[in-house]
């Protein structure tokens, strides 16, 4: 898997087809989406246009919790590989831990092991799954989630997560790597695009933040999704692989951080609250 990924969580249906496009042509080889995020036929459509092989493109996508139970969720697996246009998924996660129903994503994990034993998916994991929804899972599974994709930026780098998963050889993928979802977030905050000690870094490497932020997790061991659909931003976050920060420059970032979540708390995903049918087409 590619450490590094290009999401199109909020990219519009009509252009998801164009952004992955030009992230593959800038040279990216993972693409995130998610049966939640509706856009995944756009993913499906530039990766067949693309004119590279289906061998050298890694495509992740998630099942959504309207999908989870056993015979759900490999109904769910149907309606993805079908919008996608493809036969064998890289790699399928859970995208929620659903907290409040966990036997249903117990449940949708076995489906996922039954999707990899068959040969249908290359590897499986989870999103959004706390240190106590990990314990749980690790005790029922007979597979170990691949990756845990959460998220962690600067500002809120959920060491705690990152610990359990790499005891467990799970790969801590980043959603939100430049701290850039804020829609959630309740009274004053502040961008890590904006942070002053982010900003001199990026000065002293002739990078830009979002760069410098990248380049902190990847030195860091964590796989991340950036997202865009701006070409010249697409190509910026493509840009992290000729620079190193010193040890000082990531002890400076990890001082920033603030245990302040940007997205949802995964307690607060429930199916009343969330729920939604995910069409076959």
């Amino acid at each position: 898997m590619p450490a590094l990924g290009f999401g199109v969580f909020q990219t519009p249906p009509d252009e998801t087809a164009a952004a992955v496009a030009e992230a593959l042509r800038v040279g990216y080889r993972h693409i995130d989406t998610a049966a939640a995020y509706a856009n995944e036929r756009g993913v499906g459509d530039a990766v067949r246009q693309s004119g590279l092989r289906r061998d050298e493109m890694f495509i992740e996508t998630k099942v959504w919790i309207s999908d989870y139970g056993y015979d759900e969720t490999l109904r769910g697996f149907d309606k993805i590989a079908r919008k996608l246009g493809v036969d064998q998924i890289d790699l399928l996660i859970l995208h929620q831990a659903l907290p409040s129903e966990f036997d249903r994503t117990l449940a949708a994990y076995r489906a996922l092991e039954t999707l990899l034993a068959d040969g249908k998916v290359r590897a499986i994991g989870v999103s959004n799954f706390m240190v106590d929804h990990l314990d749980r899972l690790l005790t029922e599974a007979t597979v170990v989630p691949a990756v845990n994709q959460i998220e962690v930026h600067p500002y809120f780098q959920q060491r705690a997560v990152e610990t359990v998963n790499r005891a467990a050889g799970i790969v801590t993928q980043a959603w939100s790597p430049i701290g850039g979802i804020t829609f959630y977030r309740e009274g004053k905050h502040s961008s890590a695009l904006a942070d002053t000690t982010i900003g001199e870094i990026a000065r002293t490497h002739g990078k830009s933040p979002a760069q410098v932020m990248l380049r902190w997790h990847l030195q860091q061991g964590r796989s991340v999704i950036p997202k865009s659909v701006k070409p010249p931003r697409i190509a910026e976050n493509f840009d992290v692989f000729d620079f190193e920060l010193d040890p000082q420059q990531l002890a400076a970032i990890d001082a920033l951080e603030t245990g302040i979540r940007g997205g949802p708390a995964p307690e607060k995903i429930t199916l009343a609250a969330f729920g939604r049918e995910i069409p076959d087409a």
